[in-house]
């Protein structure tokens, strides 16, 4: 099975390349210009490293959030417009999902966060491969109110670690752990593997028509836009 994969979801611009089941191609790219401009010169440059073309593909992936909504247009848009133009299916990855994949291995919960501004988090649960909690969004505390329910150890990784370590100690003493930093970057390539094992599993592929980002909440600007419309009828 050869997959091509984009994540824009995040700081970092992934391509990937899995071919006949192998992680062929990976590379990331944080740079001042945007994720717009630098997708495509990234696609071009994963086929030609690879000594493949999109025909060669099976299926093109797209990493579809939760995360940055203008990133995720962007990832999503691009595979949308490759798959139409080359007559291929697509898949789609959970941010979260692809997030619990850079872990091979603990004894307890994953637990996959993403920083999504005001004291609150995107996050989910995993345990041994396994998904325990969908996706949410709502403050740390309520987060970690499940996690503590569980009862077991806990692993955090994502962008939101780091910033709430220090909370999320406090809260869950040594129940707590955290990958090491390298660890806490969405990885184009963990999200090949996501995509192959559901594929082989039978999950069906989607055509570009329905591959859709996942937004856990409305886009900044059309929450402010609601807030005023609401208070122009208060």
């Amino acid at each position: 099975m050869n997959i091509l994969m984009i994540d824009t979801s995040g700081p970092a611009c992934g391509v990937a390349i899995m071919a006949d089941g192998r992680l062929v191609y990976e590379a990331e790219l944080t740079h001042k210009q945007t994720h717009s401009q630098r997708v495509m010169p990234m696609v071009d440059a994963a086929l030609q490293m690879s000594d493949m073309t999109l025909e060669d593909m099976d299926v093109l992936g797209a990493v579809v959030g939760p995360g940055s909504f203008t990133g995720v247009r962007i990832g999503v848009s691009t595979v949308k417009a490759l798959a139409h133009a080359a007559g291929k299916p697509c898949v789609a990855v959970d941010a979260l999902e692809a997030l619990a994949a850079n872990v091979t291995a603990f004894d307890g919960v994953v637990c996959p966060i993403l920083d999504a501004r005001a004291q609150q988090v995107y996050g989910a649960m995993f345990k041994d491969g396994k998904r325990v909690l969908e996706d949410v969004v709502e403050k740390l505390a309520l987060f970690l109110d499940r996690v503590e329910a569980t009862g077991e150890a806990a692993l955090f990784l994502g962008d939101g670690a780091p910033g709430f370590e220090a909370a999320i100690r406090e809260r869950l003493g040594d129940k707590a752990h955290f990958v090491k930093p390298q660890h806490n970057g969405l990885r184009a390539g963990s999200a090949c593997a996501v995509a192959k094992e559901r594929l082989e599993k039978g999950e069906a592929a989607l055509d570009y028509i329905t591959l859709l980002p996942l937004y856990l909440r409305a886009p900044q600007a059309e929450r402010e836009r609601a807030a005023r419309e609401g208070a122009q009828h208060g």
